[in-house]
Formats: structure tokens, C-alpha cells, sequence
């Protein structure tokens, strides 16, 4: 747009002030206006000296050099510098891995970042895992006391529609996670074990929920260790009576 040229200029109109939080050295005094080209040169300088100082020193850096930037990025002098707090038992500590995340350049933030992921995501799995090899495990025990995959697949019909008819179907749950429960429902079925009524109730001194429980127990779904075993499927068999 032409300028107009019926405006005039006071001559006497004051240039800006700098302002108190802009640095002398960015203030152009006579234009009243920031030096936006002496702004840019000071970023680009802090830029380029915040990314040596990230950098790890290099080969020719002394061990003072190498201190100070392990100080600056919190990284303990040595493995055994991280002070890890374990979220797990299974993901405690571990020398080696703390050698290797040392190595790595890792702070002591990265470091329990590190174990607390394991913690989250690892456990977990390893515990479906788990539970799965054993799921697998008692099924191949069935198979071979049954006689094979056809015949265990029959039987294992015949044992839901019973156990489906005559039992709690809490307890028939319980029993269908084991091999000693399946053949104990086998008995039952077969009228070698006392039979479990539908309607019974469990007497006041027996606690389903403890014997579920007991199942989640590693001494019951992992190491099968026996006298373990028998009380829980004792407790089912006495939760519903005789």
C-alpha cells in the first residue's frame, strides 16, 4: 500500500527501552529493537556446546574429563553404583547386566527404568509360560495313563458331563487343573470315591477361597509337590462333604 504521504514524523518520538530481561548484548540501542541475528548465533552456540557435553568424551579425554561427564549424566563411576530398587523378586540385581548397561552409558534413572520394565512386561510372560508348560505336562501325563489322545479325549467328555451333573461347578473346576484331580474325578465317576452332591455346603471350618489360593501356589502348579497337592484336593472334597 503507497505510504501517505499527509503523515508526518515526529521527530522527537523516543526510541524503545530495552527491557530488563533482555541482555544488553541482544539490544540494538539505536533502533530500539532486539538483535534477532546476535539471538540466533548464541542459540546455535549453546545448541553446539549442549551436544558435546552430551556426547561421551572421547578416546583422548582423561579420566577427570570422563568423571565430570559421568557426574553431569548421573552415571555411577562403576556396575556397582546403580542402587536399582527391585519391583519383582525375579527382577532384582544382576552383576552382569549392570556391567553391560554401565558399559552402555547408562544413568542410574535408565538403569531402574530398565529393571522396571522387566518387572512389567517379562514376568508376566514367564509366568503364563510357566503355567502353560505345566498345563501341558499334566495333559501328556493324562494321555499316556488314558491310553492315548482319542481315548483321553472320550474319557474327558464323559468326565465334564459328570462332574457337570454332580458336582459344585467351582469344584469341578478345581479338579479339572490337575492330573491327580482328573483321575480323583475319575473315581468318583466311577463310584471308587465318595460321591460329591450338588447341593451340598461346605461346613464353616473350610474356606474355598484359601483353597484357591493354595492353588495359585508354585508348590501347587509347579513343583507338584505332593503333600500340597493331596490338601488341596482333600479341602475340595471335604468343602462339599460326603
Amino acid at each position: 500500500m503507497p505510504e501517505n504521504l499527509l503523515q508526518t514524523t515526529d521527530a522527537s518520538t523516543t526510541v524503545g527501552e530495552r527491557p530488563a530481561e533482555v541482555p544488553e548484548k541482544f539490544w540494538d540501542a539505536e533502533s530500539g529493537e532486539l538483535r534477532v541475528d546476535a539471538l540466533l548465533k548464541s542459540y546455535r552456540e549453546l545448541e553446539r556446546r549442549m551436544s558435546q557435553r552430551m556426547a561421551p568424551p572421547g578416546d583422548g579425554a582423561d579420566e577427570e574429563e570422563r568423571g565430570r561427564w559421568r557426574e553431569m549424566m548421573n552415571i555411577p563411576d562403576s556396575p556397582d553404583g546403580y542402587e536399582v530398587t527391585p519391583r519383582h523378586e525375579l527382577c532384582g540385581p544382576d552383576a552382569q547386566i549392570d556391567g553391560r548397561l554401565h558399559e552402555a552409558g547408562f544413568s542410574r534413572e535408565q538403569a531402574q527404568l530398565v529393571y522396571d520394565l522387566a518387572s512389567e512386561r517379562l514376568v508376566p510372560l514367564i509366568s503364563e509360560a510357566v503355567q502353560q508348560f505345566e498345563a501341558d505336562r499334566q495333559a501328556e501325563k493324562l494321555r499316556e495313563h488314558f491310553g492315548g489322545e482319542e481315548r483321553f479325549r472320550r474319557i474327558a467328555a464323559q468326565l465334564n458331563a459328570w462332574g457337570r451333573a454332580n458336582l459344585p461347578a467351582s469344584v469341578l473346576e478345581a479338579l479339572s487343573t490337575t492330573t491327580e484331580g482328573v483321575l480323583a474325578l475319575e473315581r468318583m465317576m466311577r463310584g471308587e470315591e465318595p460321591r460329591m452332591e450338588r447341593e451340598s455346603t461346605a461346613p464353616e471350618a473350610l474356606d474355598e477361597g484359601e483353597l484357591r489360593r493354595m492353588m495359585r501356589d508354585p508348590r501347587y502348579w509347579r513343583q507338584r509337590e505332593p503333600d500340597f497337592v493331596k490338601r488341596v484336593t482333600e479341602g475340595f472334597r471335604k468343602l462339599v462333604g460326603s
